[in-house]
């Protein structure tokens, strides 16, 4: 049969999600994991890979196998041998048409920034950090000018390994509270340090060193040279796939709903 699981995680402590030889990413703590509960190999496949240091609150993936257990143990059982920054939500049995990659129709992520004179602290490593002021109207019209589908080559990471550079962004939202602000993303998919490299760009609109029409400039010249250095990984939050209601899976876990805002 073919399992899906949602699973959250930190990921500080991890070189990204997909399997190296170091053994240090989340695949290589999750397979590890299921192959201990389910005493045979484990092979996955996720939703969307997240770089070093970016946090998943409804990272998907799917597996076929041949053990019938429980869903609910297959969840109780796995995190048994989970680090504890690494946890399955739920699991739920789905057809064999179903793919973790394929089936998705969309994918959003939420960048968690703080403004303020002092570095972060408490929230260290799980928000990014500005100490100039942020102009909020500056940075919305910024981000209308990447709305709908382009190429996106100048956001687009030297390593991607992508196919076309061509998505379509669905959604940017952008909110604040206090000190926070939160910058939700929502695409048919995502290049490479895609959202990192644009949130580079609309720091630098919003304090003042670029121009809301200067992502327009950017966006055009298909060229990543042009664009702001890529910001931090620290404050990115995989939020999770949205796929078809047919397949029957959570739009999102517990975890989402620790976010500001």
């Amino acid at each position: 049969m073919r399992l899906a699981l949602g699973l959250s995680y930190d990921g500080r402590a991890y070189q990204g999600w997909q399997s190296q030889a170091t053994g240090l990413t989340v695949q290589d703590k999750l397979e590890t994991a299921l192959t201990a509960f389910a005493n045979r190999p484990v092979s996955t496949l996720c939703a969307g890979r997240t770089d070093a240091g970016v946090h998943g609150l409804m990272q998907v993936v799917h597996f076929d196998i041949d053990l019938v257990r429980d869903l609910s143990s297959w969840v109780r059982g796995t995190n048994r041998y989970l680090p504890s920054n690494i946890a399955v939500q739920w699991a739920k049995e789905v057809t064999l048409e179903f793919h973790s990659r394929a089936s998705a129709l969309a994918r959003r992520y939420a960048y968690i920034l703080l403004e303020s004179p002092v570095r972060p602290s408490i929230d260290a490593g799980r928000v990014g950090w500005v100490f100039r002021p942020l102009e909020e109207q500056a940075m919305r019209q910024a981000a209308d000018h990447l709305m709908g589908e382009h190429d996106f080559s100048s956001f687009r990471a030297s390593a991607c390994q992508a196919l076309s550079p061509v998505k379509t962004i669905k959604r940017i939202h952008i909110a604040r509270r206090g000190a926070y602000w939160r910058f939700d993303f929502e695409a048919n998919a995502f290049l490479h340090h895609m959202i990192r490299n644009i949130m580079g760009c609309l720091i630098a609109v919003g304090q003042g060193a670029q121009s809301p029409d200067w992502m327009r400039e950017v966006l055009l010249a298909r060229n990543r040279k042009v664009a702001a250095p890529t910001f931090s990984p620290d404050g990115l939050y995989f939020l999770g796939p949205l796929y078809d209601q047919k397949w029957g899976l959570p739009e999102h876990t517990p975890a989402y709903d620790w976010l500001p805002l």
